[in-house]
């Protein structure tokens, strides 16, 4: 089954009202009180965009569910809910009911009211409904159902829609490489297709996941019942090549918005939405750090790293070396790159060929203890929303995952990167981008914040941003806690699909006894050479996260058999 807007054919054809038709008479009603509410029950094409009709499709095309949402926010209505007969208790009312109420949550609604049916009560307060005293004994008892807050930039992004997630990390990055690296190659294509896994995570509920690589059989199973997310489809070993050639989404997903990990002009071919030319132009670190100088002035606390772009790679070592005698150590990067690629600290003078390929830009190094990263958005009509600040970590340059929530970073940290990541996206949405963008600083022992990037895609962090929210609104306990991601966590043996899967399953129900929820993130790479897992966790309190982050790295040095 998969749930989806409900399209005015489905109303012409008359298959939506039959199917609430058959489902009210399958309680018993006698033809007379049939025929008596059969107008009320009836479903026309100019309800569907009305009353925000969704239905649940079989893989044979038969309707066998329908919810609608009416009313105009804060207050509104579940007017509509109804499975076939022959699917009744097989959670397809469960799944119904929860995309209205998350469609409710991304709409601004803050309640819901319910007129049940008698023989559906206990239906909806086993969902947690609540009756409305008074009405208990009435032919439609009313039942009300609260609505959590969701933040601003939850209810902008894909419009609070749920998405097609495209995890296309490898050709993000490649549209770049012939001015930086050069190389794309089997490692770089390989390592990039396992971080794509975590494209399923940048939305609160997605629709359908489209990942490169081969997934193993039980994975999104994992996810989905700690994440309760219901009707997600799942392809792999599809990327945007393979979309191109089939003709795209098909119209299965006309009507669903495609969230990419990046934009790239395949994914505009696919949802017809280029970006201007100079669009992605802040992606260069080169331009990020002159956007940076231009803005830190108006910000306290802001300066970014000194930097000097050497004429040729002799030239950059001979500069490297200068700066070395002093004691003072230099940071090589390269314009593009993802999570620390392409950059390398200096300590001593390098040989040229030492150094990373490509144009090459130096910077002093910032000796950072924390790595604060702002996430923010620019919605489609170029408002700038801000997400939140997270606390990276790094092994060396290499991005390993992100902590976000209640004292990740300090508040003081948290205000200045928020005002100043703002900035920058205003700046971003004047030429024209669109979508999640994010950061990252260094932050000295005294204080002061150095803006090293600014990633114009969807980025590590944002995971960890979009699971807490999730957790917050499914009652997984978040909203007062802490998510980490572990984009990294090293195994001590390498594991088979099935026994992989088996492991992760255990080691999530001990978690879950511990007061923790732990996610799967990336479980491609179990088989490597040199075997690895992605994981989120979430746990109450800092404390408490430390020692579960410890337990887990530890359950993974030594999977059970």
């Amino acid at each position: 089954m998969w749930i989806r807007p409900a399209r005015p054919t489905d109303a012409e054809a008359r298959a939506a009202t039959a199917l609430v038709l058959a489902a009210k008479a399958h309680w018993g009603y006698d033809d007379a009180f049939m025929a008596a509410c059969r107008d009320e029950l009836t479903v026309t094409a100019a309800d569907i965009p009305r009353r925000r009709i969704a239905v649940a499709e079989a893989p044979d095309g038969e309707l066998a569910g329908l919810v609608c949402l009416d009313g105009t926010p804060p207050h509104g209505r579940i007017g509509l809910l109804f499975v076939a007969p022959h699917t009744m208790r097989a959670g397809l009312g469960r799944a119904l009911y929860a995309h209205a109420v998350e469609e409710a949550g991304a709409l601004g609604f803050t309640g819901l009211t319910i007129e049940s049916d008698p023989h559906a009560v206990g239906f909806y307060l086993a969902l947690g409904a609540r009756p409305v005293p008074g009405t208990e004994s009435a032919p439609l008892p009313a039942l009300t159902v609260p609505i959590p807050a969701r933040p601003g930039w939850a209810r902008a992004w894909t419009g609070g829609r749920r998405a097609v997630h495209l995890g296309n990390v490898a050709e993000f990055q490649a549209q770049f490489a012939p001015a930086t690296t050069g190389r794309v190659g089997p490692a770089h294509r390989e390592a990039a297709d396992h971080y794509a896994c975590l494209a399923a995570f940048t939305g609160l509920h997605p629709a359908a996941v489209v990942l490169p690589g081969r997934i193993p059989d039980g994975w999104l199973g994992l996810v989905a019942e700690r994440l309760r997310w219901s009707s997600v489809e799942l392809y792999d070993e599809t990327d945007e090549a393979a979309l191109l050639a089939r003709g795209g989404l098909g119209d299965r997903w006309r009507d669903t918005p495609v969230v990419p990990w990046g934009r790239t002009p395949a994914v505009a071919r696919l949802d017809g939405q280029a970006l201007p030319p100079d669009a992605l132009r802040y992606e260069s670190k080169r331009a990020s750090h002159e956007l940076f100088a231009r803005l830190a002035p108006g910000h306290p606390g802001i300066r970014p790293p000194e930097r000097w772009t050497p004429a040729n790679r002799r030239a950059a070592a001979r500069l490297i070396a200068a700066r070395a005698r002093t004691g003072r150590r230099t940071v090589a990067k390269t314009e593009h790159g993802a999570g620390g690629s392409g950059t390398v600290i200096h300590t001593a003078r390098p040989r040229p060929r030492a150094l990373p390929r490509g144009p090459l830009l130096l910077e002093e190094y910032v000796d950072g203890a924390t790595h604060p990263t702002y996430d923010g958005l620019v919605d489609v009509s170029g408002t700038v929303h801000d997400v939140g600040v997270a606390a990276m970590t790094m092994d060396g340059t290499a991005y390993r995952g992100a902590t976000a929530g209640p004292g990740a970073v300090s508040d003081a940290t948290a205000e200045r990167a928020t005002r100043f990541g703002h900035a920058v996206g205003t700046e971003l949405a004047a030429t024209g981008y669109r979508g999640w963008f994010d950061v990252d600083y260094i932050e000295d022992g005294t204080g002061r914040l150095a803006p090293a990037e600014t990633n114009l895609r969807l980025t590590g962090p944002s995971v960890a941003f979009m699971i807490r929210q999730r957790l917050a609104e499914t009652g997984g306990g978040a909203e007062r806690g802490l998510v980490r991601t572990l984009d990294h966590v090293p195994l001590g043996a390498r594991l088979p699909d099935a026994e992989l899967i088996a492991f992760l399953a255990r080691l999530a129900e001990r978690c879950a006894t511990l007061g923790t929820v732990l996610v799967p993130t990336i479980p491609t790479a179990a088989y490597a050479p040199t075997p690895y897992v992605g994981l989120a966790i979430a746990a109450p309190t800092p404390d408490h996260l430390a020692a579960v982050d410890a337990f887990v790295r530890a359950e993974c040095a030594m999977p059970a058999p």
